[in-house]
Formats: structure tokens, C-alpha cells, sequence
């Protein structure tokens, strides 16, 4: 594991500071449990941001990109970008509509991304991102070919300007609230798999893999 985390300027928790947090086995964890990053870049003055999915190891994120978007299509050799990660681990009820809130932890990496381009990086790195999503599926499928490799392009960003943010906890309403008749309390919400639906044209034969049928999100931090 690195060193602790000091926050800079641009990643210091500025409204509700004391939810912040900055040691990164906090926001490995958080990272390690989410799957679906939101990317923000600016091209001309003009911001966007950009959903997509993620893998980590060790101090490098790696997010997934096609080779033809407007993102990649401006990158030359790194581009500032900002990239956070939330889970929702519930609604909090307040007895005031202004102290309704939500439990949830999130993570914020600001930094210069770039491309992976050589190739046996960039087939080591969506190997990565396979399993970081369903571990376990990426020896059970074909390989990507080169074509295939060609309109897909992986993004590499240190992850070292960060920080993370975490509510938890019950309501805090005002002193003069709670005698107010109303419920008031959390609503946990988890992300949970259904039952696996199989494709119309599975072969015969094919059962649901382990790897599915016991899918989780709650995974163990990974060094």
C-alpha cells in the first residue's frame, strides 16, 4: 500500500470538510467496489463529462474509451482530467425537507491522463478492467482481435491528486424538529444482482458460470 495522502488545494473538502477523508485505502476501496467512473475533461472551453468504466491496480486507474471519441480524438500526449466515482448506500429522512441527505462514498482524482498504446499494455489493461467488472469472465470468453483492439483505446491515470468524501449516519435535524410527527430514519439501498437471464441463442449445454451466479459488489481491496 502507498504512502498516506496529504489533500492539495484543488482536492481539500471544502463544504462539510469533516466528511472528508484522504488515506488511500478509504478511496481504493471505494474504487474497488464501483465499476462506472464519470470523466470530465474541457475541449475548447467547452466542459464535458463522460460516463464509463474502470479498473484499477495499484496506483493507476485505468478507464475504458472508444478510440473515436471526442475525448481521445483531442488527446495529444496527456489531458487534465477530473474523474469521481460515488456509491449510494442510502436515503436519510429527515424530520425538515432541508436535512434530508444521503449516506454515500465518493472519490475524486484530478490528473493528466494518457493513452495506453502499446499493444501487450493495452490487452493487460482491458484484461484489468474485465475483471475488475466480472472477475472470472475474461478466460471464459474470446479474446479481443486486433481489430477490435484498434477501435478501443484505455486511458492511464496516476492516481495521486485525490481525495474521498463519505457520509454515514442517521438524520440530524434541527434541536426544535424532532418533535415533529413524522418518520424519520435511513432507507438502505445495495446494489444487488437479479437472476441471470440467458441469451436466446445460448448453445445447449451452457450453465450459468459461478462467477455469476454469485456476483457481488462488495469485494475485497486489492493491493
Amino acid at each position: 500500500m502507498s504512502q498516506p495522502n496529504s489533500p492539495t488545494p484543488r482536492t481539500r473538502v471544502v463544504r462539510e470538510a469533516h466528511r472528508g477523508v484522504y488515506d488511500r485505502e478509504t478511496a481504493y476501496r471505494i474504487l474497488d467496489e464501483g465499476f462506472l467512473c464519470h470523466v470530465g475533461f474541457s475541449i475548447d472551453g467547452q466542459p464535458f463529462v463522460i460516463p464509463t468504466l474502470y479498473g484499477r491496480k495499484d496506483d493507476q486507474l485505468f478507464v475504458h474509451g472508444s478510440a473515436a471519441s471526442r475525448m481521445l480524438k483531442q488527446m495529444r500526449e496527456s489531458l487534465p482530467v477530473c474523474v469521481t466515482v460515488t456509491l449510494v448506500d442510502g436515503f436519510v429522512l429527515a424530520r425538515s425537507i432541508f436535512n434530508q441527505s444521503m449516506n454515500y462514498r465518493s472519490v475524486v482524482v484530478l490528473g493528466k491522463a494518457t493513452l495506453v498504446d502499446d499493444p501487450a499494455q493495452k490487452l493487460e489493461a482491458l484484461h484489468l478492467l474485465s475483471e475488475h467488472i466480472i472477475p472470472g469472465r475474461w478466460d471464459d470468453v474470446r479474446q479481443p482481435n486486433e481489430r477490435e483492439l484498434k477501435q478501443t483505446s484505455v486511458l492511464r491515470l496516476p492516481i495521486e491528486e485525490f481525495s474521498s468524501k463519505v457520509r454515514a449516519g442517521g438524520a440530524i435535524d434541527d434541536e426544535e424538529d424532532y418533535s415533529f410527527p413524522t418518520w424519520a430514519g435511513v432507507l438502505p439501498l445495495q446494489m444487488k444482482p437479479g437472476e441471470p437471464i440467458a441469451d436466446e441463442r445460448l448453445l445447449e449445454g451452457q450453465q450459468v458460470p459461478k462467477y455469476v451466479r454469485d456476483y457481488s459488489r462488495n469485494q475485497p481491496i486489492k493491493n
